[in-house]
């Protein structure tokens, strides 16, 4: 099997000094195709946004998480929406609007939109494709720029943190559309806040459906599978319960779940200045395992394989999609 992993290149930081944030300096996106029979693994795209798209000063630049369907790659950086065809990546639609920023994830609808994630402005977005907003949400249910001004390129900004929710994925059940909220630990419908999935496990991260599932990935390592159509949860798993000792597995991030399992990506733990977003490591960074992506057995409890990419100067994983499109 082969699959495809986004993520990004750490610029190698000229110091490290308590307080800082130089960890999270990503220099370029890269694409990667991982054949897992093999474990061979190739760059497929390197990528770095134009300087008119960033912060001027060391802007973080890499691909953070999308959706591969139809033959078509959809991607995001820091402050784009890049839709590549495949296996041509041929750029098919470039979107990069002011308010951009931190963008983490986009979606196509079957209403011929897409749906991104904003989260430095802590906003969910249903767009066209030529970048025109049709819909937009705050994920606490505020006014999307009670907090913001609309006049300012965003994109310039260096940071917006704290953030109040931290959405970091978008999906939809039967048409309806939820995000995942951080520091909510839960997912939470847009258009019905009153419709919510209570994860309550440490920092969410992916909402992913599989059949009549979502797939959620907590940054400490857990999986919650909760039923779409109840909104329950049916199963909770810590992942670093399947290995030996404690290891730090790292920032757990991107799932692709299966009929028997998932591939779940983990980017190697490094000091970040928002402490409270790392509480749950134990034993400091120091045991943190490399970047890399693992093949786990859900139903039978255990780790199958895991494939290290720091190698290929991948230092954090963001998306895991099969080569084959899920068309």
């Amino acid at each position: 099997m082969k699959l495809l992993v986004t993520g990004g290149q750490q610029r190698r930081p000229r110091s490290l000094r308590a307080g800082t944030a130089q960890w999270y300096k990503y220099v370029r996106g890269h694409l990667l195709t991982v054949d897992t029979d093999t474990d061979a693994v190739n760059v497929e795209l390197s990528y770095e946004s134009p300087p008119d798209a960033v912060a001027d000063e060391e802007p973080a630049i890499l691909f953070k998480q999308g959706t591969f369907a139809n033959d078509l790659l959809y991607l995001t950086t820091q402050t784009e929406v890049i839709i590549y065809s495949y296996p041509e990546l041929a750029v098919k639609h470039y979107i990069s609007l002011p308010r951009f920023h931190d963008v983490h994830h986009v979606r196509p609808t079957e209403r011929n939109t897409l749906l991104v994630v904003n989260t430095g402005l802590d906003q969910i977005l249903e767009m066209d494709y030529e970048g025109t907003v049709i819909r937009e949400w705050n994920t606490v249910g505020r006014d999307p720029w009670e907090n913001f001004d609309p006049e300012m390129d965003y994109r310039k900004v260096s940071s917006t943190k704290p953030y109040e929710s931290h959405p970091n994925h978008v999906f939809e059940i039967d048409g309806e559309v939820w995000g995942t909220r951080f520091k909510q630990k839960d997912a939470v419908s847009l258009e019905n806040p009153d419709r919510r999935i209570d994860i309550n496990v440490e920092r969410v991260h992916d909402g992913v459906p599989y059949g009549d599932h979502v797939y959620f990935t907590a940054v400490s390592g857990h999986i919650v599978v909760a039923n779409s159509k109840t909104l329950e949860i049916e199963d909770r798993l810590d992942l670093s319960s399947l290995e030996d000792g404690e290891p730090q597995l790292g920032w757990c991030r991107g799932i692709l779940p299966d009929d028997d399992g998932a591939w779940v990506g983990f980017s190697r733990l490094r000091p970040t200045a928002l402490r409270e977003n790392v509480a749950w490591v134990k034993d400091g960074f120091r045991k943190s395992m490399p970047t890399h992506i693992a093949r786990y057995d859900l139903k039978e409890r255990k780790l199958v394989k895991r494939i290290v990419l720091e190698d290929h100067d991948l230092n954090a994983v963001f998306s895991i999609f099969p080569v084959e499109s899920p068309n």
